[in-house]
């Protein structure tokens, strides 16, 4: 019995030391790099619209961000040759302020998750009325809610940015298909609001959706397919977990003016082109 007793206890505790460590403050630095394909014309692309630039090859290239975790906020850096910004997440108000720049163009925009809920079902609608009509679309038109996914765990490990990583597959159910994805994600640590940094998640409202908060460690490194044979490659270059986060880091600057979403796509000014 007393062997039964220390086995149990010797079970329960190398469970709970399995377990991530939740971090509420860190620094988190990120490279996300998008691959076009050799042969694709990217001047007729960023010519559609009559426009100089266009936002669905923002992330072409080399994208680094830096994210400041404190507690219920975060803040994300992002800085490219073509654009750069900070996003503003505060968990505890629900609300998300971008600040972007585009080609010296810097604007502002904030919205609430109960928005973002709204907009979503507005153009769910709106694909489903236009599918009735267009014999080209799928027959079950896509929409921003996450699809359903399960997470494979896999026994192949290495260290990424000083941590022990091992890999994970995340099989998605899309729209008539099954998408299979490999992370590599670290089990010593998890954020409570932050499952990922980096690519289109660490780009706030203009990212689409994904599955990542469904793995149980923080995800360090994985690869995705893109629209139009693109390919994206995010890994994390370094945590720093002992820094303290200052205050100041989450307020939002004053020298830019900050509109709601329904202003900012007033008159077509912003789409949200980077959906998934």
């Amino acid at each position: 019995m007393k062997t039964i007793f220390l086995s149990i206890c010797t079970l329960t505790v190398f469970t709970l030391a399995a377990q991530p460590k939740l971090m509420s403050n860190a620094v988190i630095s990120t490279s996300t790099n998008v691959i076009a394909p050799e042969d694709e014309d990217v001047s007729q692309i960023q010519n559609q619209g009559g426009g100089g630039f266009n936002i669905r090859n923002m992330m072409d290239g080399e994208t680094k961000t830096t994210t400041y975790i404190k507690n219920d906020k975060v803040k994300t850096n992002f800085k490219s040759e073509t654009f750069r910004g900070s996003i503003f997440r505060d968990n505890a108000a629900k609300t998300t302020t971008t600040i972007f720049e585009i080609m010296g163009n810097k604007q502002g925009f904030v919205v609430s998750d109960n928005d973002q809920v709204e907009m979503r079902r507005k153009a769910d609608s709106a694909m489903k009325e236009k599918s009735k009509t267009d014999t080209g679309m799928q027959r079950r038109p896509r929409t921003m809610d996450l699809p359903p996914a399960t997470v494979v765990y896999l026994e192949e490990s290495k260290k990424i940015a000083g941590y022990s990583c091992k890999k994970a597959l995340i099989i998605t159910d899309r729209i008539l298909r099954k998408d299979t994805m490999g992370v590599w994600y670290t089990p010593e640590i998890k954020f409570p609001n932050v499952s990922s940094t980096g690519g289109t998640s660490g780009l706030g409202n203009m990212g689409g959706p994904n599955n990542f908060e469904k793995v149980d460690g923080f995800v360090m490194q994985y690869e995705r397919e893109m629209p139009r044979g693109r390919k994206m490659e995010v890994k994390v270059t370094k945590i720093e977990t002992d820094k303290e986060v200052a205050d100041k880091e989450f307020e939002i600057p004053k020298d830019v003016e900050i509109k709601t979403m329904a202003e900012m796509n007033q008159g077509g000014g912003f789409r949200m082109m980077m959906r998934q």
